[in-house]
């Protein structure tokens, strides 16, 4: 196999030399990620690109060719379902609440999103429902209702909820066309900073402003690759402590109300010795406290700015909120790989796995041009975007055969932690002379001091 499919178009896109695609070797496995939507191919595509672009960096900072990058369909497809391996102490996490699940309508499906406290406040309360309600409750009031005015009811009250498309209603929908006018991703220059020197320079720092799992995943992966990562979080929005564990590998984890002085003084001062900053809330959530990409980049010129969402900061849906899960639902995935019975899902969560390899991929690209050329960089993705080139690439004749030749499976490794002892699986990204694993298990979640480790 030469390369994945999509993996020139990926490469491309992040503006890539063409004639390194050649330094990707894959392992291919039968059966990997099987689906009717070519799911292995793009996570093949997309852990593929941050494992060349990662050897790319490396190389720089070296000043060395580029090695040889690997893929391995068992680590691929192990790690996009990273979340289903993890043990804490022998126990497995509960990825999904009782309230997020699909629910049987009047006209037809709708799933709902409510694993965090306050999203499960807000559905119950557009519903009208008691904290008490069972889900047996709740589905037999979902049945006489239409999915589409529980859509717009709770969304209204600040909770998470999105009818089945089909492909076709979402192409005719307004935030389908949208997204269909955008590519995969967008890389813009905003200015003529100076570059960065990297060559014997100390690593990256990073300031993770993310929750859930894309963001979590790409800056997980930068740590990977020996970037100082600083999670920084909110005290007043709680965090799933299994997830935190999942994707915390690596990181450092804090806590700052940027309302407040003193800690919006601190974060001034770290984001002025921060090289990249991943940012994952609502498009919009964050620009009341100065933290838009351009407001951003005007503070600390030279900075690499990755903006996640989940519809895109654009058309009607550019405001909401929104999870892998729901984009599944909303594009016309879960139709596709649903039954004339009932919706489906992919095999994994594999617009947020791939997103997140995507948003790493971007970050170490555009370090490697800013070493070079200078400029603040912005890079923007949504899962909604990651969904349309998923939902447009060739599809697998067998998707229960979709993968190549058999390969061997990949191994789970072991760690102490604070945390317990943690089962997990190992980062896909592999690459001649990078690391195997990350140099630390994770923390506890904000317990960490807001500063940046010391530079020798």
């Amino acid at each position: 196999m030469t390369h994945a499919p999509g993996i020139a178009a990926v490469w491309d896109a992040l503006g890539g030399d063409p004639a390194l695609l050649s330094r990707i070797s894959y392992r291919t496995r039968a059966g990997a990620l099987p689906a009717r939507l070519p799911v292995i191919g793009l996570a093949r595509a997309c852990v593929g690109a941050c494992a060349l672009a990662g050897a790319e960096l490396a190389a720089t900072r070296a000043g060395q060719p580029v090695g040889g990058a690997l893929v391995d369909d068992g680590a691929v497809a192990t790690a996009f379902t990273s979340e289903r391996h993890l043990l804490i102490n022998g126990r497995a996490p509960v990825n999904f609440a009782p309230l997020s699940r699909f629910w049987h309508t009047e006209d037809g499906w709708l799933r709902t999103h409510a694993n965090y406290p306050h999203h499960r406040a807000r559905l119950r309360a557009a519903l009208g429902v008691g904290a008490d309600a069972t889900v047996e409750e709740v589905a037999a009031l979902l049945a006489g209702r239409s999915a589409y005015e529980v859509e717009e009811t709770v969304y209204a009250a600040g909770g998470l909820a999105v009818a089945l498309r089909t492909p076709e209603q979402w192409a005719a929908h307004p935030q389908g066309v949208a997204v269909a006018a955008r590519p995969l991703l967008t890389r813009d220059r905003l200015d003529d900073a100076p570059p960065r020197a990297v060559r014997g320079a100390a690593p990256p720092r990073v300031l993770d402003l993310t929750r859930v799992i894309a963001g979590p995943v790409a800056t997980r992966t930068l740590a990977l690759l020996g970037a100082d990562v600083l999670r920084v979080d909110t005290p007043q929005l709680p965090e799933d402590p299994d997830a935190h564990a999942d994707t915390g590998f690596g990181k450092r984890s804090t806590r700052l109300d940027l309302r407040a002085g003193a800690d919006r003084r601190i974060f001034e001062e770290l984001l002025a010795g921060a090289d990249v900053v991943v940012t994952g809330y609502r498009p919009g959530a964050l620009d009341r406290f100065g933290l838009a990409p351009e407001a951003l980049v005007e503070r600390r010129p030279g900075l690499v700015v990755a903006s996640l969402s989940a519809w895109g900061a654009y058309g009607p849906w550019g405001g909401r909120r929104g999870f892998d899960s729901l984009v599944q639902v909303a594009t016309g995935i879960a139709a596709v790989e649903g039954s004339a019975r009932e919706p489906g899902a992919l095999p994994a969560q594999a617009l947020d796995h791939g997103t997140g390899y995507l948003i790493a991929a971007g970050v170490l690209r555009a370090l490697t041009d800013q070493a070079r050329d200078g400029g603040s960089r912005v890079l923007r993705l949504a899962l909604a975007q990651t969904a349309g080139w998923l939902m447009n690439a060739p599809r697998p004749a067998d998707p229960e055969t979709a993968g190549g030749v058999p390969g061997p499976g990949h191994r789970l490794a072991e760690t102490d932690s604070e945390l317990g002892r943690l089962r997990y699986a190992p980062s896909p990204v592999s690459f001649a002379g990078g690391p195997s694993d990350w140099a630390r298990p994770p923390g506890l979640w904000g317990a960490d001091a807001p500063e940046w480790v010391a530079r020798g």
